[in-house]
């Protein structure tokens, strides 16, 4: 186990429920069962608050903690360019990463590449919301 996927999943901050969110997604990955739903308040096409909760595994809660963090205080535009890279990334379409999305690093690497279902659960889950 990665030790720095390990203490990234544990900074619970924003693994909370939101009860008077303006907007929620919820998935499931079919290949090893994670669940994780998403929970946000946008105003003005900002998200304000972000809150994630789950059952899921340490590479998926770890996205969604870092996810969260990057996502407040951002427009949905911006937050939906990062969903859309992520993709990229783990289809292979970018080799190294971009200054921009540097905050993901400690996930996105090669060796984790066996995890990228779990790693993009979260961004699956909050593009559902962004890109409408």
């Amino acid at each position: 186990m990665d030790l720095e996927i390990l203490n990234i999943a544990s900074d619970t901050d924003n693994n909370r429920n939101i009860e008077n969110h303006t907007h929620f997604s919820k998935l499931k990955n079919s290949l090893c069962g994670d669940e994780i739903q998403i929970k946000l308040i946008i105003e003005e096409n900002k998200i304000v608050d972000f809150g994630y909760q789950g059952d899921a595994c340490v590479y998926c809660q770890a996205s969604a903690n870092l996810l969260s963090k990057i996502s407040i205080n951002n427009k949905k535009e911006k937050i939906n360019e990062l969903c859309d890279y992520a993709k990229s990334y783990f289809d292979g379409k970018y080799k190294t990463m971009d200054k921009q999305w540097f905050f993901f690093d400690k996930l996105f690497k090669k060796k984790n590449f066996s995890k990228k279902n779990c790693i993009l659960l979260p961004f699956k889950t909050l593009k559902k919301i962004v890109s409408n």
